[in-house]
């Protein structure tokens, strides 16, 4: 009882300095401040446990980025080896370290053979900040400084900052910026479930693909950089494309000349099966932001892979690229992803996640299907989605007042799972160590908290 009281009094302890001293990102700070923070203490495999002692199996690797799973001392040996030799140096001023050069070449080999070099960066919002630096500065140098124009999806994150925010296409953030930067098209995802209407996903794909023709032929192709896309959408509620999405896409981007942006900060180092959801959907990018899942989360870091056919023109006929940050290729970080990437490689992970993982997570994540909430179970790799609605044969949503993802959400806190709420799809993205075993308490968790739910919209009326 003692301990229990102790435990307790920790708690609201380092809830109330975290309430009167930190201003949390993506928060509505009344509600926070109302129920107090979970603080989250420790972590191992793919399960957290707070400050209380409950053990919470993390559904959604932090933020999309735990990949090989919490607790790898490997990775806390390299960070401390490498801060004890060198600490810190930029790469500004014609300066290099080895951490930073071996990790370049590692990114070379896990990405498609046209992507020889790597800008890096803190983040993936510096990431594709560094994107619109980039190809704006690419048709400058070929002589067509008119290509400004940058297109971009409704619903899609690129990230929080002016410029990633305003390529992303979610209402909320640009309703919150006074400014946001010119230049930036957005036309409609390619959402089958709440979108589609009466067409079959395949014709869906292609008319949503067609919307960037469109756009094109109304700016004018001369007008146009860039096309940014993540292969699979995930903060906006992990939407899948149709298979014949991309390969329109990528046809429409070689027709007028447009340079391809794919953003791999979620889907990038094995989240689909494949290496990156570029290679799962036989995309040849030009540019491919990174971030999240090449470090696992362990250190930030961040980057731009970037294709020969932009670096030679970089390289050759550029001068200085005005452009960087104070961490860019930090030390830690650099020395820290490289083991990242040596530990997917040494045991075979992306192979875990198609081979075995995937499968058996898509088998039984569609087994939610039946449950009387949901409309769809989707997955792809170890991506996840959930569509909590209202009628399933009419596909009808929920009023938004009734916060029923929100609800849900809670539901799965307060039972042991992190399981995340994009209105009122509920979407995972577990680590990619993930077992059977593991795959299964996910599910049932998940069902259960789906049941849970569902008797509370009851008594709700």
């Amino acid at each position: 009882m003692n301990d229990q009281i102790d435990t307790q009094a920790v708690t609201s302890r380092w809830q109330d300095l975290d309430s009167r001293h930190h201003l949390h990102p993506f928060t509505d700070y009344k509600n926070l401040h109302r129920k107090g923070s979970r603080i989250i203490v420790r972590a191992e495999g793919v399960y957290l446990w707070d400050s209380d002692g409950n053990r919470i199996l993390d559904g959604m690797a932090g933020l999309w980025c735990v990949n090989v799973g919490y607790g790898r001392k490997e990775l806390a040996q390299v960070a401390k080896e490498q801060l004890e030799q060198l600490p810190y140096y930029n790469s500004f001023f014609q300066t290099s370290h080895p951490p930073l050069i071996e990790l370049s070449e590692l990114l070379s080999e896990v990405t498609q053979p046209h992507f020889e070099r790597v800008f890096f960066t803190n983040s993936g919002s510096e990431a594709n900040d560094t994107v619109v630096r980039m190809v704006r500065r690419y048709w400058d140098l070929c002589g067509k400084p008119d290509k400004q124009i940058i297109i971009s999806r409704e619903n899609a994150y690129h990230g929080s900052t002016i410029a990633a925010g305003t390529l992303g296409g979610m209402k909320a953030m640009h309703d919150q910026s006074v400014v946001l930067m010119p230049g930036v098209e957005h036309i409609a995802q390619p959402y089958w479930y709440g979108e589609g209407g009466d067409l079959d996903p395949d014709e869906f794909g292609i008319k949503a693909a067609r919307a960037l023709a469109e756009r094109i032929e109304q700016v004018g192709a001369e007008n146009v950089a860039a096309f940014i896309g993540e292969p699979v959408q995930g903060a906006g509620g992990v939407i899948i494309p149709p298979e014949t999405y991309w390969p329109e896409i990528a046809r429409i981007c070689a027709e007028y000349d447009i340079l391809l942006v794919a953003d791999e900060v979620i889907c990038g180092f094995g989240r689909t099966g494949k290496w990156f959801g570029s290679d799962y959907f036989e995309l040849t990018p030009d540019l491919m932001p990174v971030a999240k899942g090449l470090s696992s989360g362990y250190l930030p870091i961040g980057g731009v892979m970037v294709s020969r056919r932009l670096a030679d023109v970089l390289v050759e006929k550029g001068g200085e690229f005005a452009h960087g940050f104070t961490y860019s290729g930090h030390p830690a970080c650099t020395a820290v992803a490289a083991e990242n990437i040596r530990i997917l490689q040494r045991e075979r992970i992306v192979e875990h996640v198609e081979q075995e993982a995937a499968p058996y997570f898509r088998r039984r994540w569609a087994e939610l299907a039946d449950h009387p909430l949901v409309g769809e179970a989707r997955s792809l790799g170890l991506l996840g989605a959930l569509e909590l609605v209202k009628d399933k044969t009419s596909r009808e949503f929920f009023d938004p007042a009734l916060e029923v993802g929100t609800r849900c959400r809670d539901l799965c806190f307060a039972n042991g799972l992190v399981m995340r709420a994009v209105g009122d799809k509920m979407v995972v993205s577990p680590p990619l160590v993930i077992d059977n075993s593991e795959i299964d308490e996910l599910v049932e968790l998940a069902a259960r908290c789906l049941d849970l739910t569902w008797k509370g919209l009851g008594k709700a009326g």
